[in-house]
């Protein structure tokens, strides 16, 4: 992808560029745009919104960055910006599954277990506030580190470091931890 942007013709690679984007990071986009919205057709909406965005902005990229932060970084800003027009305050549990990878050999009670415990956890981190519901995911979904995720978000790694702590906190309290 980035060999794409490299090239002198970059206006003839658009098209293709926001194809690999796409096909790259679009279910990555909408897991994250769903985890501010918490509803699948607004996010299908939002994620389409935002690869438009992507596209008619592609020449602001300016490659200080690597072309996925940027992705990001328009992902998060579109999110709130819906956020700000549209989407209320409340925020509802859902069933959102992020439990794709079960092991084989487990047992039906603890794979039920799990479930429920995973049920529990998602809805706790709905629950969450924004901005602390954004740190969980990028950093333990989407497996972001610190630094990338604090540019992407637009604050300090300290902040960062420091809204994970409290989310983390947050969801001990929920969920009747220690």
């Amino acid at each position: 992808m980035e060999e794409i942007l490299s090239e002198n013709n970059v206006i003839d690679n658009e098209d293709r560029l926001i194809d690999e984007l796409m096909m790259n990071y679009g279910q990555d986009i909408l897991q994250l745009v769903y985890s501010y919205v918490n509803n699948k057709a607004i996010a299908e909406d939002v994620t389409q919104e935002i690869f438009i965005k992507c596209y008619r902005k592609l020449h602001t990229f300016n490659r200080k960055s690597k072309i996925k932060t940027w992705l990001w970084r328009i992902a998060i800003n579109q999110c709130k910006d819906y956020l700000k027009k549209w989407y209320s305050k409340n925020v509802y549990p859902s069933d959102i599954d992020f439990t794709q990878y079960e092991t084989k050999d487990k047992s039906v009670e603890s794979v039920i277990i799990q479930q429920d415990e995973d049920a529990q956890l998602t809805s706790a981190v709905m629950k969450l506030p924004v901005k602390y519901r954004e740190v969980i995911y990028l950093f333990y979904f989407e497996e972001m580190p610190i630094n990338e995720l604090a540019h992407v978000i637009g604050v300090n790694p300290n902040t960062v470091k420091t809204r994970l702590r409290r989310a983390k906190t947050l969801l001990k309290e929920s969920l009747g931890g220690e």
